[in-house]
């Protein structure tokens, strides 16, 4: 697999690539687009494979959570992350935005507290918002270039009216791999709490040599009674405009709200879908996603080393993702001229920091899953572009 072959996106209806000039403000012409988080080279080809088949035969009726896709999605949580999960636990929804949006509607009320640990992916204090819910925003700790729990403040803002935890793990934007301690943790907290712990864990096959990520099914047992996980094969197989992602909920009390709620929605995964995710959920496709690390290793090795070389710029150590999470606050600069250095003179658009709640100040999120010579001009261009810090 070639993952260096540069692929034009533009034109093909990509909102990575065709929306970044309304959102960014930078054009797709002469721009770079290393915000949203899916990939620039193609899935892996057993999943190519089976849209050919599917087009092969040409009908395109409905589907359903076919067995061999259930059994599919076990089977890579068993191989990969060590977790066994029963086929039955599993519900699909449509992409895990639309998961964390039907946890929010079918455990919470409007009004009730949901606690995330920021800066955390932004989609989270979204949906809560839009959802009528109310965020509560627990800062985690910076402690030299790793991110930290701090319990007894997060205790402290509580109010008694949170019903949910949604957590990050591993961590977007900082890429960390929370430790089995931490974790456990976290479960204690939600259990003392009385709080539903809601994980997202869609990043977990994107781990990097010398890291080790358990799912917080396998790191804590005993949390499995108020446990969803969240996973999906849309960023590890590049196929999130497909919209399908799992809902794992090993309680069966908790599994029969959720599939009472998708049944009033009438909500069934596409045909081609299934047909995807079975083929990537395979030995073919964990060789793929092997592959994809070693690519994603040499791409991050290219960016820290250059983006470090700047004065006062430091790029935190990924563990997990694709997503480098980049601190410019030693620049001295503002948020608004980092921003615009990086929008109109290296021409470059990212996911600013601040988005990503409390601790979010100071930071710019940079997508590298893309291919070397990508990653290298954006190198050369951020360097240009704060030049006089040399």
């Amino acid at each position: 697999m070639n993952f260096d072959q540069i692929i034009d996106r533009r034109g093909t209806k990509s909102s990575k690539w065709d929306k970044m000039e309304a959102l960014f403000g930078v054009s797709p012409k002469d721009g770079l687009a290393m915000w949203t988080a899916d990939s620039d080279y193609p899935t892996a080809p057993c999943v190519i494979d089976a849209v050919k088949q599917a087009a092969d035969l040409g009908i395109f009726g409905y589907s359903w959570e076919h067995p061999d896709y259930l059994n599919a999605v076990a089977w890579w949580m068993t191989t990969r992350h060590g977790w066994d999960v029963d086929p039955e636990w599993v519900l699909t929804s449509q992409g895990l935005g639309n998961a964390i949006a039907l946890c929010l509607d079918v455990w919470t009320d409007p009004g009730d507290g949901v606690v995330i640990f920021t800066p955390v992916y932004h989609e989270f204090a979204a949906k809560i918002g839009k959802n009528g819910r109310k965020v509560v925003e627990c800062p985690l700790v910076l402690n030299g270039d790793r991110y930290e729990l701090d319990l007894d403040d997060a205790q402290a803002r509580l109010t008694g009216n949170e019903k949910m935890i949604l957590w990050c793990s591993p961590h977007n934007p900082s890429g960390r791999i929370w430790t089995d301690e931490e974790l456990r943790a976290v479960a204690n907290f939600a259990d003392r709490n009385d709080l539903l712990l809601v994980s997202d864990e869609i990043h977990h096959d994107l781990v990097y040599p010398g890291n080790a990520f358990h799912p917080t099914a396998v790191a804590v047992p005993d949390v499995l009674p108020r446990l969803v996980a969240l996973t999906a094969p849309s960023k590890t197989f590049n196929i999130a405009g497909q919209r399908t992602g799992n809902m794992i909920i090993p309680d069966a009390k908790l599994r029969a709200a959720m599939r009472k709620r998708l049944r009033t929605l009438d909500y069934a995964p596409g045909m081609l879908a299934v047909a995807m995710i079975t083929a990537a959920y395979s030995p073919d496709g964990a060789i793929w996603v092997d592959q994809q690390m070693t690519h994603l290793a040499h791409n991050k090795k290219i960016f820290d080393e250059g983006i470090t070389s700047i004065p006062g710029v430091t790029s935190m150590p990924l563990q997990a993702t694709y997503l480098a999470w980049v601190d410019f606050s030693a620049t001295g600069m503002s948020h608004d001229e980092v921003t615009a250095r990086i929008r109109d003179d290296a021409k470059i658009a990212v996911s600013p920091g601040p988005g990503f709640g409390t601790g979010g100040d100071g930071f710019q999120r940079f997508n590298l899953a893309t291919q070397g010579a990508r990653v290298e001009e954006a190198v050369a261009r951020m360097k240009n572009a704060f030049s006089d810090l040399q």
